[in-house]
């Protein structure tokens, strides 16, 4: 794979304690030196206009300003030094080189990746929330959308996060061009994310959500790939698939009860590969979170051998009654024609 990396993100350093530290990114690279076909490529930071695109702009005026005045504490969760204006533009240009990268057709072993932070998903239009500043994400997914030469018309997102990506889905709730899908924990932070929460308006039947109880395991992720969510995005056909890539469901991850092991990832890459190719989209991964230093290097380890060529290994068990009636009930709100035998 070709990794979107820049050594200032690491400049983003929220202090020792805090789990988001700069050692995640450190951690990743020092594990892909022992991979072949790793390459870096560096981007343009986003300027203020194009994360206007998703983000207000009198708050991105605010958090930059914050960030000049030497940052601090934002909220309890989520803090800023005086570097992380940079960092966090920085991280967005990187997902929107990601983005750049598939639509000129980057596949297989070149397959882009976004290594950037701080991450994402949880920024909301007007707010940081959850160690998130920019939506990188969304606003790669809009870039992609309004870039005249890529020709997209449909975004899907799938966001493998055990934390639900409630501001990827807040920002486009509304719309039918972006597809949100996100697998998370039931009832952890930040309590968003219900089965019913399917969208609205021009919006509605386009937010799936997956909240997974406490326990469930590689075999019952990899149900709800195989079922709703191959099946409502094999129907909207999109023509770029954006992974939010959080590692954080991992079984050795110090912050959630999501059991899935580092071939599960292996396994969620190569389904969402062939959705991609069933569907003539291009694909792209953008780094969200993931705490446990080493099983967060394992794991995007494990993504990029996926593309070099390893194949994953299946799981043998079953699906546990409480991961199919959660799988069931999503199948239910969307009406899908899923059958789970």
């Amino acid at each position: 794979m070709r990794f979107g990396y820049s050594e200032l993100c690491l400049a983003h350093d929220p202090g020792s304690r805090h789990p988001e530290s700069p050692d995640r990114l450190r951690a990743i690279r020092e594990r892909l030196k022992r991979k072949h076909g790793v390459e870096y490529v560096d981007s343009d930071p986003c300027e203020i206009d194009r994360l206007a695109t998703i983000h207000d702009r009198d708050y991105l005026e605010s958090v930059e300003e914050f960030c000049a005045e030497g940052g601090g504490s934002w909220d309890p969760d989520t803090s800023a030094v005086e570097e992380t204006w940079d960092a966090a533009r920085k991280s967005a240009g990187l997902a929107c080189w990601a983005v750049d990268e598939a639509l000129d057709g980057a596949t297989g072993r070149e397959t882009p990746f976004s290594i950037g932070r701080p991450p994402g998903h949880h920024a909301i239009e007007d707010d940081a929330m959850g160690f998130c500043f920019v939506n990188n994400v969304a606003v790669a997914a809009q870039y992609a959308l309004d870039h005249d030469d890529h020709d997209v018309e449909r975004v899907a997102i799938v966001d493998w996060d055990v934390h639900h990506g409630n501001g990827t889905q807040d920002i486009f709730y509304d719309r039918d061009d972006v597809f949100f899908v996100s697998l998370h924990e039931q009832g952890l932070y930040p309590g968003t994310g219900a089965v019913d929460e399917t969208g609205e308006g021009d919006g509605a039947g386009t937010t799936m959500n997956l909240p997974m109880p406490a326990g469930t395991d590689d075999v019952e992720y990899l149900a709800a790939f195989e079922g709703p969510i191959h099946d409502a995005l094999t129907a909207y056909d999109p023509d770029l698939l954006l992974v939010s890539a959080g590692f954080d469901a991992h079984r050795h991850d110090p912050i959630s009860r999501i059991r899935l092991t580092t071939e599960a990832y292996a396994l969620m890459t190569d389904r969402l590969r062939t959705l991609a190719d069933e569907t003539d989209a291009a694909f792209a991964f953008v780094l969200e979170g993931g705490y446990g230093l080493d099983v967060l290097a394992d794991s995007v380890a494990i993504v990029h051998e996926t593309f070099d060529g390893r194949e994953p290994i299946e799981p043998g068990a079953d699906v546990s009654e409480k991961a199919e009636e959660a799988i069931e009930a999503v199948v239910e709100e969307h009406d899908l024609d899923v059958d789970l035998e």
